[in-house]
């Protein structure tokens, strides 16, 4: 294989394999069958059949890259305010407390903008801006961690019980050594 499967191209890697889909193309003008053109661009035979069939059906404009799928769909200007009212926070926006969740993210963005975004895509878009997932740490108010510590270290190891040793159990209900055992199991 001439690249690896997947998505996540960069514009340079993108115009690359639309490089190898033209060269393709002239090869189809040419008259060379799928085999012949995939082992000269050391590509399978497969991705060969989708472009011969692309190229039949649209010409030249089928092999053609139809740009970056996760391009954003908002301007700069729209994802500046986006950033505004992010940092205005969750109550400025009507939700009863102080998280923002990309649910609520992309709620907020259909109203702002009209723009339908799925949860994962609301993830993509701020990931791309410097965005990152946070969680609060849930410590009550009144905790006092210097008591923490000094129950760590000094009440902690008094109040762990050891453990039993790991020797051989008995599935017996009674101790093994008690007259009733004896007298059943010699």
């Amino acid at each position: 294989m001439r690249y690896a499967q997947g998505g996540g191209l960069t514009d340079t890697e993108r115009a690359a394999r639309e490089r190898i889909r033209l060269q393709a193309v002239v090869r189809f003008e040419d008259g060379e069958t799928n085999r012949e053109v995939a082992a000269a661009l050391r590509v399978s035979e497969r991705s060969v059949e989708r472009w011969r069939r692309a190229w039949r059906e649209r010409g030249e404009a089928g092999v053609l890259s139809q740009g970056s799928p996760g391009r954003s769909r908002l301007s700069e200007t729209q994802i500046a305010r986006l950033e505004r009212e992010l940092e205005r926070g969750p109550l400025a926006h009507g939700w009863a407390d102080q998280r923002w969740t990309l649910a609520r993210i992309k709620t907020l963005i259909g109203r702002l903008f009209h723009v339908s975004y799925t949860v994962e895509g609301t993830w993509r878009l701020l990931k791309r801006h410097g965005w990152s997932w946070q969680q609060p740490a849930r410590r009550a108010i009144e905790r006092d961690d210097d008591a923490v510590e000094v129950w760590k270290k000094e009440t902690w190891p008094r109040v762990r019980a050891s453990r039993r040793s790991a020797a051989p159990g008995s599935s017996l209900r009674t101790r093994p050594g008690s007259r009733w055992a004896q007298s059943r199991f010699p």
